[in-house]
């Protein structure tokens, strides 16, 4: 493994890290001022909204995630990953347990500075059925 695939990995454990801890500050420090997130029925996200949309997410939910990198391909200063993922929500009011996965496709642009920052997102999570 080359050291940038190696660094996008560890962006990549990172993010999902923060996810889990809620720590939105974080997650703000890896992504581009630029940032696109498609989501699939709705609309697609910029920083301003990614940042809204999570912390209005964590003052209602209990959110876990995880994520097997299947792919990542660093080609010049543009990097990306495919992944599947899949998440557990649960109502900080009680209630059931609700399952999303899928997969994710992520898009990152190399820093002046070395740094990989996550520029494009787009994930086809959906919810699972209980069985």
């Amino acid at each position: 493994m080359n050291p940038e695939e190696r660094k996008i990995r560890e962006l990549h454990s990172s993010w999902i890290d923060a996810v889990n801890a809620g720590d939105l500050a974080s997650l703000l420090t890896w992504i581009t001022d630029d940032l696109v997130l498609l989501n699939p029925g709705g609309p697609p996200l910029d920083r301003d909204g990614f940042a809204a949309k999570f912390s209005a997410a964590y003052k209602e939910l209990r959110i876990r995630c995880s994520s097997e990198l299947e792919e990542v391909v660093v080609v010049g200063e543009v990097a990306y990953t495919r992944s599947r993922d899949s998440v557990s929500v649960t109502p900080h009011s009680g209630g059931e347990e609700a399952q999303h996965a899928g997969y994710r496709i992520t898009i990152y642009r190399r820093q002046a500075d070395g740094r990989w920052l996550m520029a494009r997102d787009a994930h086809t999570l959906s919810p699972v059925e209980q069985q």
